[in-house]
């Protein structure tokens, strides 16, 4: 934790998930009948918790460099120059793995839909909870974890944290806890996956959102909680990219030791020191 603490993301974890958990919890609480009040009164609380890490990020850059530090959080969003691969790897690859995965069990005797899209409006949400989180999960708290402990060490604790953060929204939505440990196998070879596209695309946070948004294109979730089959597909999916991610990663490593944050977030740092010696 103090590590973390150095980094500047224990403050990020700790906002992003006050601002989630305190607005969305009351909501379950009333579903169960633990709180009084009808459980739709919450509705628009648990929307805007979902907030959390985008706020969290925006006022820890503002209060760190003021509105050089929330330019430097958001510009990465324009970084749209990058191979035409990248593109295909964040916007179709988890999608045409796991329609052909269902595909295949179909043939074995499974019998249930090889794709979960959603209508138009699903894609819009899709799209904006993908600004949400990736602001500051990706954009935030990547870069200064990696600096301290490596991507794979940061991917995999963010991972972790992020389906943690979703534990509200879940209950919520009467997704069985038993599917606990597929989540979490889930968000962790996503967040890999998500940190190797950031990597790649030397910290484009445009392809992070679009690799964020092909999960809700074809999203397994929506066939919880009576059919649990594609979220245990989906997360092999995951987990298997994460394996390939990680022997990415230690490759990587073995020719270049040490971490370097997005190149606006190192500019910045080159600014401050010249600044500081001045």
């Amino acid at each position: 934790m103090r590590s973390i603490g150095k980094s500047g993301c224990a403050s990020f974890f700790l906002l992003a998930f006050g601002i989630t958990w305190g607005l969305q919890i009351p909501g379950v609480l009333a579903q169960r009948g633990m709180l009084a009040g009808d459980p739709e009164m919450y509705l628009p609380f648990a929307a805007l918790g979902a907030l959390g890490p985008l706020v969290a990020a925006t006022l820890l850059s503002f209060h760190e460099h003021g509105m050089t530090g929330v330019r430097g959080l958001y510009s990465p969003l324009l970084r749209w120059r990058v191979h035409f691969g990248w593109y295909f790897a964040a916007l179709a690859l988890p999608c045409v793995l796991l329609t052909g995965l269902l595909w295949l069990l179909n043939l074995a005797g499974r019998s249930g839909p090889i794709v979960y899209a959603p209508a138009a409006q699903g894609v819009i949400f899709g799209l904006l909870m993908s600004f949400v989180e990736e602001v500051g999960w990706r954009g935030y708290a990547l870069p200064r974890l990696a600096t301290r402990w490596g991507p794979f060490s940061a991917a995999v604790l963010i991972g972790g944290l992020w389906c943690l953060w979703h534990v509200p929204m879940f209950l919520g939505l009467a997704v069985p806890l038993g599917v606990a440990p597929l989540m979490l196998l889930y968000f962790v070879g996503a967040s890999l996956f998500l940190t190797w596209i950031h990597r790649g695309t030397q910290g484009s946070l445009l392809l992070v959102v679009f690799a964020h948004l092909a999960a809700h294109l074809n999203n397994s979730h929506r066939a919880l909680p009576n059919d649990s089959v594609p979220l245990i597909a989906h997360a092999i999916i995951y987990g298997a990219l994460g394996l390939f991610v990680m022997r990415r990663f230690a490759h990587a490593n073995r020719h270049r030791p040490t971490s370097r944050l997005p190149s606006n977030l190192e500019a910045h740092g080159r600014r401050t020191e010249g600044t500081l010696r001045n």
